[in-house]
């Protein structure tokens, strides 16, 4: 067998049954054998500040870079704030790549963004600014299938479970983000 890549998952929603963590487990299950992903939690990141980010950072700020550093991949799951992305979300990355030329994001490890909303485009805004922000990383991003989840409150049934109208969309984005990492992977 192949390898197996480990993929850090952001999830840019800090509630813990929202649509962009379930849509995160839903990708989590559907994701061929070739990857691993597993949620790194942003919630208790203390918002980045240089004057405590010294010789003795704060706790989460290191098991946080490390998740990150030990991860093959990375995969963004978010929903849309205001038109733009969760500003717990900003913070992790903010945490994740401080200090200045010690970024926990591997140079050139590849990513995908998923954005997900209740609303008609479904995060459009808030995955466009994150890819912004991880071309500056160097997190070389899937192009394609493009994952903009509009109407995504209507995605699982009062069980908690994937309903069949967008499986097989999530099913080919895991798919295209597994070749991807296979292609790009530092290995």
């Amino acid at each position: 067998m192949s390898k197996v890549h480990t993929v850090a998952v952001l999830v840019g929603s800090l509630r813990k049954e929202s649509i962009n963590r379930k849509i995160a487990k839903a990708l989590a299950e559907l994701a061929p054998a070739s990857l691993d992903l597993r949620i790194v939690e942003i919630r208790d990141l203390p918002l980045y500040d240089e004057d405590i980010d010294n010789d003795t950072p704060p706790a989460a700020y290191g098991t946080f870079r490390s998740a990150l550093k030990d991860a093959d991949a990375y995969l963004f799951v978010t929903p849309e704030y205001n038109r733009s992305i969760p500003g717990a979300l900003k913070n992790a990355i903010d945490v994740a790549s401080r200090p200045y030329g010690k970024s926990a994001f591997g140079h050139g490890k590849p990513g995908a963004v998923v954005s997900a909303s209740p609303g008609a485009i479904g995060g459009f805004g808030a995955n466009h600014q994150l890819r912004q922000a991880l071309v500056f990383l160097d997190v070389p991003l899937l192009q394609q299938p493009e994952a903009y989840l509009g109407g995504a409150g209507k995605f699982f049934d009062e069980s908690g479970d994937l309903g069949d109208s967008v499986k097989p969309f999530l099913q080919k984005f895991i798919d295209a983000f597994a070749a991807w990492v296979t292609l790009n992977a530092k290995d």
